[in-house]
């Protein structure tokens, strides 16, 4: 069975990010990809131009009309933007037993923020504890616990920690800021953690990576109940879509990535 996915989170115009990029995870994954908007952005490859958020009433209504006649296998949660929309989705997601997957998007890859300062509280607590794997980048992950950013393994192992103590039932933190020719993944749950190891990919097209991963995993979860196997899954998924994509032309800035490498041969 084909499994349906749900994506709440913003719109890219430019198609690298956001629903867009989710969108073609979900579908390069196998997966049906259904959406939720909770914004509207206007951006590009080099950055955030602008940004507006939908009304919570209409993204509750959104996950309302989908909910009352589509069958759910898995949640993707990306940016929500304000205490707000948190409640609001929160709210409509209750008591629906599915994996969600969050990825906390907070801050764009050109420094723009997209979730408001004094909403970080009500992610920890409102958003945090509802998902199934959280998967936090090394900024996000600082900003989640009020830290600096993790600058060895050793440090994103006791971040990974703490966001367990929050509340995250497992978490998937993406070492990708490390620097250095590696590009290391934590998972880290309830049996314990497991290091996903990879040579990093030499090249600026990397906008959407964690919507990408976040997207992939989520419909990997639907498919099989391992999460060490669906992140192994969505990780590969991702670091191809990577390494694909300086075969697309696509802006001046930090590119897209290739989601549908697999059917270009």
């Amino acid at each position: 069975m084909i499994p349906n996915i749900l994506s709440i989170a913003g719109s890219d115009p430019s198609g690298g990010a956001g629903i867009q990029a989710d969108l073609k995870a979900i579908s390069a994954n196998g997966g049906y990809a259904m959406a939720a908007l909770t914004a509207l952005t206007a951006q590009n490859t080099k950055g955030v131009r602008a940004v507006d958020l939908i009304r919570p009433e209409m993204v509750t209504a959104q996950i309302a009309a989908i909910r009352e006649d589509i069958r759910i296998d898995a949640v993707k949660i990306g940016m929500l933007g304000s205490a707000d929309l948190i409640a609001a989705v929160v709210a409509a997601l209750a008591g629906l037993s599915v994996p969600v997957v969050l990825d906390p998007v907070m801050v764009a890859k050109g420094g723009d923020r997209l979730l408001a300062a004094e909403a970080v509280t009500a992610l920890r607590k409102g958003m945090v504890p509802r998902a199934a794997v959280i998967t936090p980048n090394l900024p996000e992950a600082a900003d989640l616990l009020g830290c600096a950013v993790a600058q060895s393994r050793s440090e994103m192992r006791d971040q990974a920690r703490g966001l367990r103590v929050m509340g995250a039932r497992a978490v998937y933190l993406k070492g990708g800021h490390l620097g250095g020719t590696d590009s290391p993944d934590l998972l880290l749950d309830g049996d314990g953690e497991t290091w996903f190891e990879g040579a990093r990919h030499a090249t600026a097209n990397t906008h959407g990576t964690g919507c990408t991963l976040s997207s992939a995993l989520a419909t990997q979860l639907a498919r099989t109940p391992n999460l060490r196997t669906a992140a192994q899954a969505a990780r590969a998924y991702t670091h191809r879509a990577i390494a694909a994509a300086d075969g697309l032309s696509v802006g001046h800035g930090h590119g897209p990535l290739d989601h549908f490498f697999a059917a270009r041969g």
